[in-house]
């Protein structure tokens, strides 16, 4: 009838999001990924190479700041709880704080026995701090809309623009980098007094109502205990554990490649001449296929989708036992589609996890965040324990900082580290997608039972 039509696109228009807040809400995310891509990519060689750390203290710096940032999780929402209210809401002062920290991470510092503590505290503090914005800033996904597809095309919008700003960190800090490589900062073969003074190097810098805000969402606990034991409730949701289990895989994954992939390009495949366009290369190729990922994910499904990040397992072996520069950009390519596909699937994939809470647990307020901030957390440990084992491993094998040509243990670790690992990765992550409880199907019954509730 013309009313029942005219009803309906009243409610149309209340959940859909015009492409300007889609668009606003996602250049929020891309200063972040600025940061985070440079320390990703580049933040281990420098350590070793630049500022001369052994790979053990190197995996110790990159271990214990992600874990300090991952610890910092479930109260940040607490703490922004109980912050002050301005005239956009409640907030933080943490990202000038940010800025410092960043800017005295990549300083070398004139003096060398205290070079371990000065990384160590500034990367633990930079970490600390971005999270107190990434945990409400992710957060706000399920308050954009209390419809499934217009959740799903924002997170589209806000991965597009992070893998833009990702890309930029990666470009900037890449040349510096690779000019630092053409800057005899490494030796041939000689010994490395790692307690001698380097060449100098300049510093470089995842709405239901409008009264409904994040921050009272985790002040309906009433304080940290009672956080703590609605994160456990959340972490143990089945739907939840399994999704867990596929990012943490993936997050881990991708921080193996991130930490390596320089290594690997100049010491184990001869292409330190090529390893900054490569990387532009993948982030070039992540950045335009994310489109093509969001209408794949919503004609064929999640599930589906997800198989796309397994086309770069034998891409990856053929570069490490090819290493020609022609394949590796090809490779590069192609890793630049899986990526897209790991990045914007777990942020699709949380709110139907959210949903489908919500509706087993009609009565339950405020658990938004607790998942969003308990997905955080776990991807930080993810991420903090592959960047500690690949060091480590480096440690073990020999590495030598400094040395332009590795021993043939380190070259053989750096290729197991790129090839062999993320294909075993890629492959229990899809095992584990096959218990994925959460379907197409189950997707829409979620969505009409909400809609009923409402």
């Amino acid at each position: 009838s013309p009313g029942t039509c005219g009803k309906l696109r009243k409610d149309w228009d209340e959940h859909s999001l015009s492409v300007c807040s889609k668009l606003c809400y996602a250049i929020g995310g891309a200063p972040n990924q600025v940061a985070g891509s440079a320390a990703s990519f580049f933040l281990q060689i420098y350590l070793l190479d630049i500022a001369h750390i052994t790979p053990f203290h190197a995996s110790l710096v990159l271990f214990i700041g992600k874990a300090s940032g991952a610890v910092t999780d479930p109260v940040a929402g607490f703490f922004i709880s109980k912050s002050r209210w301005t005239r956009i809401g409640r907030m933080l002062a943490c990202t000038p704080f940010t800025v410092v920290s960043y800017f005295f991470m990549w300083y070398l510092p004139p003096f060398v026995s205290g070079r371990v503590v000065w990384y160590l505290t500034f990367y633990c503090i930079f970490q600390a701090l971005t999270t107190l914005f990434q945990v409400p800033y992710s957060a706000l996904t399920m308050f954009l809309s209390t419809d499934q597809k217009e959740r799903d095309s924002a997170t589209a919008y806000r991965m597009t623009v992070e893998v833009l700003g990702t890309l930029v960190g990666a470009a900037l800090q890449g040349q510096i980098v690779a000019s630092a490589h053409l800057s005899h900062h490494c030796t041939l073969n000689l010994p490395v007094n790692t307690t001698s003074p380097p060449p100098s190097l300049n510093s470089t810098s995842g709405f239901p109502e409008p009264s409904d805000p994040l921050s009272h969402q985790v002040s309906a606990y009433g304080s940290i205990p009672q956080v703590c034991l609605a994160s456990t409730e959340c972490d143990v949701f089945l739907p939840f554990f399994l999704f867990l289990l596929l990012v943490m895989v993936t997050k881990y994954l991708q921080q193996l490649e991130q930490s390596n992939f320089v290594l690997f390009c100049t010491h184990a495949a001869d292409l330190r001449y090529h390893f900054q366009y490569l990387v532009v290369t993948i982030l070039v190729s992540a950045v335009v296929s994310i489109p093509f990922w969001q209408k794949f994910l919503q004609r064929f499904g999640k599930k589906c989708a997800a198989c796309g990040i397994s086309w770069m397992i034998p891409f990856a072996v053929m570069l490490v036992t090819i290493p020609n520069p022609i394949l590796a950009y090809f490779v590069a390519f192609v890793s630049g589609l899986s990526i897209a596909a790991s990045l914007l699937l777990p942020w699709s994939m949380l709110p139907d996890v959210v949903d489908n809470f919500r509706l087993q647990n009609p009565h339950r307020k405020g658990h938004e965040t607790i998942f969003y901030s308990s997905y955080v957390f776990f991807t930080k440990m993810s991420a903090g324990i592959g960047l500690g084992i690949s060091a480590a491993c480096l440690e073990f094998t020999g590495y030598k900082p400094g040395i332009c040509r590795q021993s043939k243990d380190v070259i053989l670790t750096l290729k197991i580290l790129i090839g062999a690992v993320p294909a075993v990765l890629i492959l229990v992550g899809l095992l584990i997608l096959l218990f994925y409880p959460i379907t197409e199907e189950s997707r829409k019954e979620t969505k009409l039972a909400l809609e009923v509730l409402r």
